[in-house]
């Protein structure tokens, strides 16, 4: 009997068995009995010459190393090198990922507040956990912490991205936002902060400070999981002998929060 590999090397797939088809597999039997494989099948919808979608699916994957992680970091035009991938079909897949992102960011954002340190990292790692290159974003927060704007201040290389604090304070004023939150991602994997992060952090700790506008968190993210500069002491009157890497399992609040860096 063939299997769906061999069907998906030799056979189209609008000759296999019904319920074997990704698109009649999902009405039937329901979309969680579908394989990785199978759904990005029915992103394509249609193969290159003698290889189906599937199997044109099994070779994407396979340069990802059959890996959702690493598709997420892939672009339109990496996608292309492969045959088979035209504009198209490697749009459509960095599309649904994207969305993937944007629901779980929309988590946190349906809820319109921001109440500690994981909150903040839950919306900020689906947009730059996979991010190949570094970037900047700040949260702008009003009086309540509710969620006025996320906006990205800067995109940089592989190991760095400049951000200009005065774009920072000055959006900030703009919305009438009374606090902010800042991220970034390390590609690398490395949560900890560098130096650099350290002085970044408090020149706009000082900077907003004059106008009275409280800088709550600093979060790193990556796929490991996040780092908070609160949350490990750096942004307290006193910096906590400890340099403990948390997942996102953690929480706590702002309300103890002091604006100076140790």
């Amino acid at each position: 009997m063939d299997t769906i590999d061999s069907l998906a090397r030799y056979v189209p797939i609008n000759k296999w068995r019904t319920d074997d088809q990704p698109r009649q597999k999902l009405v039937i039997k329901g979309i969680e009995t579908l394989s990785d494989a199978e759904l990005l099948a029915l992103l394509l919808n249609t193969g290159h010459k003698h290889k189906s979608a599937l199997l044109l699916a099994q070779e994407i994957l396979s340069k990802s190393s059959n890996n959702l992680q690493e598709l997420g970091k892939v672009n339109v035009n990496q996608l292309r090198r492969l045959r088979g991938i035209g504009e198209a079909k490697a749009a459509r897949i960095v599309a649904a990922l994207e969305l993937g992102r944007r629901r779980q960011a929309g988590n946190v954002l349906f809820k319109n507040t921001i109440h500690n340190g994981q909150d903040a990292a839950l919306y900020f790692k689906p947009i730059l956990g996979d991010c190949p290159n570094e970037r900047v974003h700040v949260l702008f927060l009003n009086f309540a912490h509710k969620v006025i704007k996320d906006c990205c201040i800067s995109q940089g290389g592989i190991s760095s991205a400049f951000a200009d604090v005065r774009i920072i304070l000055r959006e900030a004023l703009e919305l009438g936002a009374t606090s902010i939150i800042l991220c970034h991602n390390h590609p690398s994997g490395n949560l900890n902060p560098s130096q650099s992060d350290i002085l970044f952090t408090k020149k706009v700790v000082q900077a907003a400070s004059i106008l009275d506008i409280l800088v709550l968190d600093h979060i790193i993210v990556s796929q490991a999981g996040y780092y908070s500069m609160n949350e490990e002491g750096l942004m307290s009157e006193e910096k906590q002998q400890r340099s403990q890497i948390r997942e996102n399992n953690s929480p706590f609040g702002f309300a103890a929060i002091r604006m100076v860096i140790a």
